[in-house]
């Protein structure tokens, strides 16, 4: 039996996802391990998502505790199950992004693979995103290859929709390639905005947002950044995206009521959502969603009516709970690595071809 890792952190930066893999024709997960990001470490991170003094310092002591929170949660994963190092093939481990500037041609993950190898003593596979970069694509969305191996299933085109900090889809047709791109903020905004106003984490259920009225003037201001407009290859994040970038816009306004930029903050993501699946893949009859924004009840409804012809939920009903879907996508790109398996796709990525993603640290 084939068994392997994957280690997640996303922009959302709320805690390390860790999800065990066995690998035959399919992968399937056996077992899954969560830890909450400690304030002191998240603030560091984000910190780092900026310039700033002292930066390169700052990101390695950062990444060493990013590290010892991976290593610690994999042992307490591997102990629960009754498994050793040597049950395992691989650690795929994304790292945390603190930059991704694809127009400029860099993205940076910090995470220090080679401590995580000496920590865990299993061999690690990071670094998934530059190769797709210097080979001139995004190097994000990466999830899509995962999506078309896990839920390839349908006669009918089907969407797999990731709403993490950001939004990202899939587009699995049966007639071409698959496609994605990232559509713009997924919980990103409505996580920060909670968190100034009222000092919440997040928006539960997406209730705040529920007891606000939608403003229209702020919503197509926000529709209106350049960002939205344009077709894939795309993908972004906090550098765009940001707590900033929104108070520079309600500046601008009259004086709107706090839930009501947050109700409005969700029809944003909805929207951009929606706005992207109709332009690339018109007629789409089931749209599967993973990440956290899966348990945001107002969100998923407010998908559901603007897609009423489509199928909208959460990818449990496929038999794989939501939240561990990224965290099984990069132990699936951990072994398809170290089989030479090509896992970026041009069509998603924009890259000059296919490349095998990742860089191997044995044990």
């Amino acid at each position: 039996m084939q068994r392997y890792l994957g280690v997640m952190s996303g922009t959302s930066l709320d805690g390390l996802d860790i999800a065990l893999i066995r690998q035959d024709q399919r992968p399937t997960l056996l077992a899954h391990h969560y830890i909450p990001m400690p304030a002191e470490l998240r603030s560091a991170l984000l910190a780092l998502c900026a310039s700033g003094p002292d930066e390169l310092a700052r990101a390695a002591m950062a990444e060493q505790q990013w590290v010892a929170l991976a290593a610690q949660g994999i042992h307490d994963l591997l102990a629960r199950e009754g498994l050793h190092a040597s049950d395992i093939q691989a650690i795929g481990s994304h790292g945390q992004t603190v930059r991704h500037e694809p127009a400029r041609s860099f993205t940076i993950q910090i995470g220090n693979p080679a401590l995580l190898a000496e920590l865990t003593g299993i061999c690690v596979v990071a670094d998934f995103r530059r190769r797709d970069v210097a080979a001139g694509g995004q190097g994000a969305p990466l999830v899509p290859a995962f999506h078309e191996a896990l839920f390839d299933d349908s006669k009918q085109p089907r969407a797999v929709l990731n709403i993490g900090g950001f939004s990202n889809l899939s587009l699995i047709d049966p007639e071409q390639p698959v496609r994605g791109f990232d559509c713009g903020p997924g919980n990103v905004l409505l996580d920060a905005w909670i968190q100034q106003e009222n000092g919440a984490s997040y928006d539960r259920d997406g209730a705040w947002a529920a007891s606000g009225d939608l403003d229209q003037g702020l919503l197509q201001v926000l529709l209106g950044d350049p960002f939205f407009c344009a077709r894939g290859p795309k993908s972004t994040g906090r550098e765009l995206f940001n707590l900033a970038w929104l108070q520079q816009h309600l500046a601008a306004l009259p004086a709107i009521a706090p839930a009501d930029v947050q109700r409005t903050l969700l029809e944003l993501t909805a929207r951009s959502i929606v706005d992207s699946l109709q332009h690339a893949q018109h007629g789409t009859a089931e749209l599967l969603v993973c990440g956290g924004g899966a348990h945001n009840g107002a969100l998923m409804r407010r998908l559901q009516e603007l897609l009423p012809d489509c199928h909208v939920a959460s990818t449990e009903a496929h038999g794989v709970a939501p939240d561990w879907i990224e965290a099984m996508a990069f132990a699936w790109l951990a072994h398809c690595c170290l089989h030479g398996i090509p896992t970026n796709r041009p069509s998603v990525t924009g890259a000059r071809g296919l490349r095998v993603l990742g860089a191997i640290y044995p044990a």
